[in-house]
């Protein structure tokens, strides 16, 4: 008789097909209405005409008859001197107008935000794969890129530092970009015998691509006879626009010009990458006087324009056998790429943000950014935020592995709170972390989630549950002094319509429209009476970019200042006659000849850090947040699926409820992508089957954003009540930035469920996870019968750092 072979139970889900719940969402927030129009929930001016697709972008703007298409000439090679470049075959190309090398640059070729480390159009040595070399005009876009491709480059390839720990161990940094903050004495702490246990390991944080919808674009026309040159680009910093063209072509910024409506998204990636575009048309349109456009496509966007920085960080963490923490020494490294940008910036952010929501009494941190042959990286929401807690947090998961406690059992004993003095001297004031904190955990009931996954892990052998909670404090304010400045120029007519201008760019965050909801409610008229109708140079000057999740703060400060100067000068008028309308009031004013425009401006009182020092405060205020997340993953495939999200943060009183919350809930699935979806591969010695220093994922076929499918199946977000922020407008917080670091949630809940898939076999020990938890790395975490025949129990995937 034969026997028979049972299928246990616990297998057979493996087998069941997945079927996807319907997703439900929930807001939660209070409204806290001031005047007429701020704290309402109001839409975004701009929706409807995105919606149906007639917003215009940089690239709408119809041509001139004898307007040109540009394309680049760029580098092939990561490292390389430049023997000759052959343009005959190019000139010969259909529709060809022109190519621009650098000796045809009329004014400096040297560019560069900080550090004019950068060329425009590389002279003697290329740095990296896509570095400009030249520039190619034709009648059309097409016709552009096939002259470009045509001009042969014959190159002495030279050796590339293709990874951080090549630049560590090369000694290649950036000039004067080392850094470090220090608490406490962290030597004497680890030889005290305070600490029960030490342990130390090294993070390896993933990069991402920004994939704004609006590639890189930029038009750039000549007026009167050449002297004048005015462009509309796709930029979060018009005045570097401006700034950068005044240098390459030589000429005054008072005679350059740049000017933009709205811009397809940015996150960080038309803050300074956007400029040499501008820079590059500029030159032909300025030697040929005609009007030339240089529009990316998506492949070469993603190929030259920088990404979030990697990082490596190398941590040594002491503590006591409760979990309460007591000293951290920390390196952290970042990938800058070829030029230094804003690297160092992004560096010192993340330096700043090393103890996420922590208290730690002893505390140093020595940062460097490493130069290696990419394409130089960039401004990313959350500026190296995201990446500095993120390296916390994955040594606050190992102290839990450590010591056989929940990560939220650590989190919670070593919580900053009120008065808590922090690693760079500034003292944290109305700190709402552990009422947020405990108002999430009570609405998830985090230990009910755990005992589920707990049950549903014993009874699914193939599938596992992984449950995280995660909080954050962001810093709000430029770290860089002087960027905390705003200004705004406000008209009103004798209609009673406000025409408001200000140096912010919209970028479907929403600015425009909370700066209006200020302006409506400082004239007590309707929102629909307030135009913005977009930023512009010659209007406001000097200009910021809008970055730092800061905007509203500077800019709806700058334009009630502006509104407060016109509203002083109506006031005489206004108290001696009972008007029926604004409109009759602004008619009333102007036949007095009272000024109805006024300039606003705005600086970020009591802020500064001072490097030599070491002590300052850098930030202005705090946003807090925290996310829980349960995830289930299949150990067999490497899926997952986001079973629950919940976020709660602090914004104070929302100038915009429903706008903050879109932003938290953009933020949040931007961070899902970064932490588990996204992986950049570069041609390094991890992958060498990549042409060296070459990006592999230069598309969507093989780059993979979030989609619908990745939404949460429930998706709650939360506004906490009743706590007004006296550091900004209206008692608002900035939210921009701040939710994304949260998706890091889902990030720690799906190691949750792969220490659930591990324990099967018997290993209950710490395992490196680098983000993104793709499903591969997801799969190869999860030991079993067939993953062990190819790698040991502390196998780390390559990760092009």
């Amino acid at each position: 008789m034969k026997k028979s072979t049972a299928i246990p139970l616990s297998y057979l889900s493996a087998t069941q097909p997945f079927q996807r719940p319907s997703i439900m969402g929930n807001q939660d927030y209070e409204i806290r209405k001031h005047g007429t129009s701020v704290g309402s929930p109001e839409i975004h001016l701009s929706s409807r005409l995105q919606v149906t697709g007639e917003a215009e972008y940089a690239d709408d703007t119809p041509m001139p008859s004898n307007g040109l298409h540009a394309a680049l000439v760029l580098s092939r090679k990561p490292h390389a001197k430049i023997l000759s470049i052959d343009d005959s075959e190019a000139k010969s190309s259909p529709g060809f107008a022109g190519i621009f090398l650098a000796k045809d640059v009329p004014g400096d070729n040297h560019i560069g935000p900080i550090t004019h480390d950068e060329e425009l159009f590389a002279t003697q040595y290329v740095t990296c794969v896509g570095q400009v070399i030249g520039v190619v005009v034709a009648d059309t876009h097409e016709n552009a890129k096939l002259a470009a491709a045509k001009v042969v480059i014959d190159y002495e390839e030279l050796p590339a530092i293709l990874s951080i720990q090549e630049a560590v161990d090369a000694k290649s940094f950036h000039p004067n970009s080392e850094k470090c903050l220090k608490k406490g004495d962290v030597d004497l702490c680890f030889q005290s015998g305070q600490c029960d246990k030490i342990i130390d390991g090294e993070v390896h944080v993933g990069g991402q691509e920004h994939f704004y919808l609006e590639p890189q674009s930029s038009l750039v026309w000549t007026m009167d006879s050449g002297s004048e040159v005015h462009m509309i680009s796709s930029t979060q910093a018009p005045q570097k626009h401006q700034k950068y063209v005044a240098e390459v072509l030589g000429l005054p910024m008072s005679k350059v010009v740049c000017k933009t409506k709205r811009i397809g998204g940015g996150f960080g990636g038309k803050e300074t990458r956007s400029a040499f575009i501008a820079a590059a048309a500029s030159v032909p349109s300025y030697l040929l006087n005609r009007s030339v456009k240089l529009t990316l496509d998506r492949d070469v966007d993603m190929m030259i324009t920088g990404q979030r920085h990697t990082f490596l960080g190398k941590y040594k963490v002491g503590f006591t056998k409760e979990g309460r923490l007591l000293a951290l020494d920390l390196e952290i490294y970042n990938n800058a790429g070829n030029s230094l940008d804003l690297s160092l910036s992004v560096l010192e952010r993340a330096m700043f943000h090393s103890d996420n929501v922590y208290e730690i009494p002893n505390i140093r941190i020595r940062g460097r950014v490493c130069f290696t042959n990419f394409p130089s990286h960039t401004a990313f929401r959350g500026f190296g935020g995201p990446q500095g807690m993120l390296i916390a947090e994955n040594w606050i998961q190992k102290i839990a592995v450590e010591l056989n406690k929940n990560p939220e059992e650590i989190r919670e004993i070593n919580f900053q709170g009120e008065g808590s003095i922090l690693h760079y001297s500034q003292q944290l004031q109305y700190c709402t972390l552990g009422q947020l904190w405990n108002e999430l955990k009570l609405s998830s009931d985090l230990l009910r989630a755990r005992e589920d996954a707990k049950q549903f892990n014993l009874q699914n052998r193939w599938k596992k549950r992984g449950v995280a909670m995660v909080p954050t404090k962001f810093g709000i304010s430029f770290t860089t002094k002087f960027m905390n400045q705003a200004g705004a120029l406000v008209h009103v007519y004798t209609d009673g319509t406000v025409l408001v201008t200000h140096g912010g760019v919209e970028m479907g965050q929403g600015l425009h429209t909370k700066v209006a909801q200020v302006a409506a409610s400082a004239f007590n008229i309707p929102l629909s009476s307030v135009f913005i109708s977009e930023t512009s140079t010659d209007k406001v000057p000097n200009t910021s970019p809008t970055a730092a999740s800061a905007s509203s703060d500077l800019y709806g400060a700058a334009v009630l200042d502006a509104c407060e100067q016109i509203k002083a000068r109506m006031e005489p008028v206004a108290l001696k006659h009972n008007f029926s309308s604004f409109a009759e009031l602004a008619g009333a004013c102007y036949m007095q000849r009272i000024d109805l425009s006024a300039h606003g401006f705005y600086i970020t009182p009591d802020i500064g850090f001072d490097w030599t020092t070491c002590k300052g405060n850098p930030f202005n205020y705090y946003t807090y947040g925290a996310a829980f997340a349960e995830v289930e993953i299949d150990t067999l495939t490497g899926d997952f699926h986001t079973r629950t999200a919940n976020i709660i943060l602090d914004l104070g009183y929302s100038i915009n409820p429903a706008i903050d919350v879109g932003q938290i809930e953009g933020a949040f699935i931007q961070g899902l992508g970064w932490v588990a979806m996204e992986e950049l591969k570069w041609g390094d010695a991890a992958h060498k089957w990549i042409p060296p220093g070459c990006l592999y994922t230069s598309g969507p076929g093989s780059y993979k954003i979030p989609s619908m499918n990745d939404v949460p199946f429930k998706f709650s977000v939360s506004l906490l009540k009743g706590h007004p922020n006296v550091k900004a407008i209206h008692s608002s917080k900035a939210v921009g930035e701040p939710p994304f670091f949260l998706a890091s949630a889902v990030f720690f809940a799906i190691k949750d469920a792969i220490i659930a898939a591990r324990a099967e076999v018997g290993h209950h020990e710490w395992f490196p996870l680098s983000n993104p938890a793709t499903p591969e790395r997801i799969r190869m975490a999860c030991l079993d019968e067939f993953s062990s025949r190819f790698i040991d129990s502390d196998f780390r995937p390559k990760l092009s750092v």
